[in-house]
This record gives C-alpha cells, structure tokens and sequence, in this order.
C-alpha cells in the first residue's frame, strides 16, 4: 500500500473545521486522557451548525438504503418526532463517560475528551433514528466483522469503523466514488483484490470487503503498531499520517500530531471512539434498535448458472429486496455464474430448497432474463458476399464511361457501392473507362436496367431524378472559373484516383478535366492539378 492511497469516508465527510471546536483548549486539557479526574468538566461545545454539518453528513447515505427495507405502506417503525418529544434522553457526567469507555474490554485505546464527547451528544440527541437504524443490522453485520477480524488476531472492535465509514449500508457510495462498508477507492479495492465489474462489485460485498479492510488495516499496524494511528490512516492514507509525525518532530501519539492531521481526518478517531460508545451503551441512552429487516441466520450456496433476482423471487417467493440487501456485491441483481462460481447468501431455511429448484430456477424465463441468441452471437466477417444474392436476380454488364464513378453507378442500379465491389472482385473504388461491371437486379427488372448501358449521362442522371449539366454548360463554369482565381492546387499522391480527388472535393470529374484540360481520367503522382475552392 503506498502513501498517496486516500480513503474517504462516505457517510461522515467530516468537512468541519475541528481546530475551532477546540481552539479555546491547550493541549494538556484537550488531550492529555491522564490529566482528566473523575469530576465533571466544563469544556466548550461544539457549535450548533458544526453539529448540524456533521449529522447531515453522518446519515445522508444511510437514509436511502435502510428504507428500502421497509415494504411500502408499513406503520412507522421507529420514534417520530411527536414520540421523540416524549422519549427521556438523559445526560451524563464526563466521570460516567470516562468509567464507560475503560470498562468496554478493547485493545483499542478509547480516549476521552470534549471532542469525543460532542460526538457522543450527536449519536445520542440529534442522530437517534440514524443510531436506532445501525443497531437494527448491526446483529447481521458485526458477527461477520468480529469473525473475520478475529481471525488475523485483529481487535474486533475495529467493527465500529463501518459504523462512521458508511452507517452499515453496503452500497453507500461517496462523492468521489468510495464504495461499501468500508468505502473502498476502485483502484485499492482492486489492489485488495476485490472484483469491481459492470455486474460484480465486491467493494460492497460484506465478507470480502471485511477482508480486504482487515488486510489493509494489517498492513499499517505492521508500521505504526498503534492502532489508533492505523484508524487516521484508514481515513486519510498513510502518507498523510507519515507528515503528521514528521511535522510533530517524530511523535507517535495520536493526540500529539492531532494539529498536523488534514482537516477532515481531525473528527475521524473521536467519531470512531463515540461510535464504540454508543454502539454499546444505547440503552443507557433510551435508544431502541428499529425492527430488524434482515434474517440473522443465513447461509452461501455457490452458483455456477446465470441467475437473475427475479428468477429466486418468482420460483422461491423471496422478496428481490431481501435478495439485494443480502447480496449488494450483485449490481444488476445478475449473478453471472457462467463465468466461474459465485456466492449467493440466503436465508439459512431456504438454502435446501435453492439447492433443489436451482436448475429450475436458472431455466425459469430464460429466455426474458438472458437472451441466449445474443449471449452466443459470432460475429460476421462478409455482410455481403461475392457472387449472386439470394433470389430472383439476373446478371447485366455494365461497361464504365468516362466520368462515371461507383456512386453514380450504384444509384443507377439500386444496388449498394460495396454490392458492386463485392461481385466483382474489387478492393478499392478506383474504377476506368472500357471496364466491364457485373450489376446483379431482379429479374423482373432486367429489361428497365439493361437500358442503362446505352444511355446518355444525363439520361441515366434523370433516371434517378437528378439533372445533369450539358457539356458546354460544365465548359462555361469552368471558363468563368479560370478567369476569377478561386482555384488551389492539388498535388496527386500515391494511390489517388480522379474519382475520389473529385469526391473530396465535392466536385466532378469532368469538371477537374476541364480545368486541366485533361482528355482522360489517368493521372500521375505529383501531376498538379486546380480545383476550384
């Protein structure tokens, strides 16, 4: 992992200037933990438009995902405003506060002060829904988190980082693209290993983004072995951390290189510490968790078929959004099982039964889901190939006249240009007097086409209802031409033709003859030739 990777938070853009929350503290009082007493303080609070820009910010992706767990028509689950009223929302002393976050059996140093508590005051006063929402999936979601961190002897309170990354929504994605639970950039995620494609995004996978973020984490603590460290280089890259401590003059302490951090990254280690808080003692604090949408008990299955939402929905009566909210990774509810076996998470007393009906639940309407003409198409080389068509045509010789060109011959004959090319064997455009064309047209049109041999230009020009200028017309504007200067000079290159000089220049072959007095089409490479402008 180099310096400049940045994660941004998603939910918690913290865009608020920290320095002024605690510009009336020193150091010692704001962040010296062993300097606070058991009594209460009288420390500053944060302003009420910092609180506002932060909640805003805290829950604003949150909201959006969380309510699509509600079926439509639902009584309202949680606290409403006229209830909140009559809800008692106590406070407590900072002793409490200190006494709470010691007893909490973390690796984690939890430290305190007037910052984290501010955050605690905006979990547990302004952002209530928003914490009663987390605690209704965080039963789904921190079981995953502590097993997986467990695992690489990690501090299982690390959890609490989804909490203030993304509110627990998995498919929160940030302004500039950060992505998940743990609000993966593309390109770490990738580094991670994590499949990020038009169908698959395991950025928002919750098992596979927990490894990756584990990983990452992991990483860093093999650098700074402090873990409250690894949290602010979580949030701000490692490089930011690494000019904190340089700027510091080598300090390690979080709190000691606090003024030398980003802005935003400020907020970040108070928000995770009062996230910890809350997220342990909302009872404490008259908070309910909202019914929980989500089954506990689930269980993967692997797929190795090409199975949509809808198909599971329609055979096994699953709600889609359930299936989603399981299964986040799948971006068009597609879970493309042709191209290797995926992970399909379930209901744990609905995973037998899949097991049975997938063969018939992948058949299901295949033909709406997956359009196998389509998914089996090969491509083709030839649209149109030499000889014949298909049909009730007849073949006519036409011989080239001066002046003619593929364009006009093709609109003689209705026929196409690469029609022509292709019957008769022909690479490039280029074509000359005295030679022979096979035309191919119906049959029952031969006798109105083979008339087109012996006719004039203009007569073939009105054919197709186009006017055709008399030779003396085309000498006169060519002479009145010459005489007004409003010719350039081209000089002819390899592989030119008059045809195509002519086509460039939206003009005629006959009338590049005339202003060159050129008898025939043949030119040569380097011959100059005046067209008009």
């Amino acid at each position: 992992m180099t310096n400049n990777i940045l994660f941004i938070s998603a939910a918690l853009m913290l865009q608020i200037n920290t320095t002024d929350t605690v510009s009336d503290l020193s150091n010692a009082e704001a962040f010296d933990s062993q300097a606070i007493d058991s009594t209460e303080l009288d420390w500053p609070t944060v302003s009420d438009s910092v609180d506002i820009i932060v909640s805003e910010q805290v829950d604003s992706l949150s909201q959006m995902w969380l309510d699509k767990q509600e079926p439509a028509g639902d009584a309202a689950l949680l606290v409403t405003d006229n209830q909140a009223d009559s809800v008692q929302i106590p406070d407590f002393p900072d002793s409490v506060y200190i006494r709470r976050l010691a007893e909490l059996p973390f690796e984690v140093e939890l430290s305190y002060n007037n910052i984290v508590r501010n955050f605690i005051h905006l979990y547990a006063h302004q952002r209530r829904e928003l914490v009663e929402r987390m605690l209704s999936v965080d039963d789904y979601y921190f079981p995953i988190f502590e097993d997986i961190f467990d695992s690489k002897g990690m501090p299982t309170e690390l959890k609490y980082l989804a909490v203030i990354e993304s509110a627990l929504n998995p498919v929160a994605v940030s302004r500039v693209g950060a992505t998940g639970l743990w609000q993966f950039m593309f390109s770490t995620g990738r580094m991670y290993k994590l499949e990020c494609n038009s169908l698959v995004d395991e950025r928002r996978d919750p098992v596979k983004s927990t490894y990756a973020a584990a990983n990452f984490m992991a990483d860093m603590y093999r650098t700074y072995h402090d873990w409250i460290l690894v949290i602010a280089a979580y949030n701000c890259g490692p490089g930011n951390v690494n000019k904190a401590i340089k700027r510091s003059g080598g300090k390690r302490n979080y709190w000691d290189i606090y003024y030398h951090l980003p802005r935003e990254t400020r907020g970040y280690v108070p928000a995770f510490i009062a996230a910890s808080y809350i997220m342990n003692y909302y009872k404490e604090h008259n908070l309910t968790p909202a019914e929980a949408k989500m089954p506990i008990k689930c269980d993967t299955v692997m797929v190795s078929k090409d199975i949509h939402f809808q198909q599971i929905s329609l055979i096994m009566g699953l709600p889609v959004d359930q299936l989603r909210s399981l299964n986040p990774q799948y971006r068009h509810d597609i879970v493309p099982g042709h191209i290797r076996p995926y992970a399909l998470r379930l209901p744990a007393e609905h995973v037998t039964r899949f097991i049975e009906l997938q063969d018939s639940i992948s058949n299901f309407r295949k033909e709406q889901y997956f359009n196998a003409e389509t998914m089996n198409k090969k491509p083709e080389y030839n649209t149109y190939i030499p000889g014949p068509p298909k049909g009730d045509y007849t073949k006519l010789t036409y011989t080239v006249k001066s002046g003619d060109n593929l364009g006009y011959i093709s609109s003689w004959y209705n026929v196409r240009v690469s029609d022509i090319k292709y019957w008769n064997g022909m690479s490039r455009n280029t074509i000359r007097g005295g030679q022979k064309l096979v035309i191919y047209v119906p049959k029952s049109k031969a006798a109105k086409y083979s008339k087109i041999n012996t006719m004039t230009f203009a007569e073939k020009q009105a054919s197709v209802g186009k006017k055709a200028q008399t030779q003396s017309q085309t000498q006169t504007q060519a002479a009145d031409t010459q005489t007004d200067g409003s010719f350039e000079i081209y000089t002819v290159r390899r592989g030119d033709s008059l045809w195509e000089i002519a086509r460039t220049f939206n003009v005629t072959e006959e009338e590049i003859k005339l202003w060159n007095g050129l008898s025939s089409s043949r030119i040569d490479i380097g011959q100059k030739l005046k067209i008009k402008r």
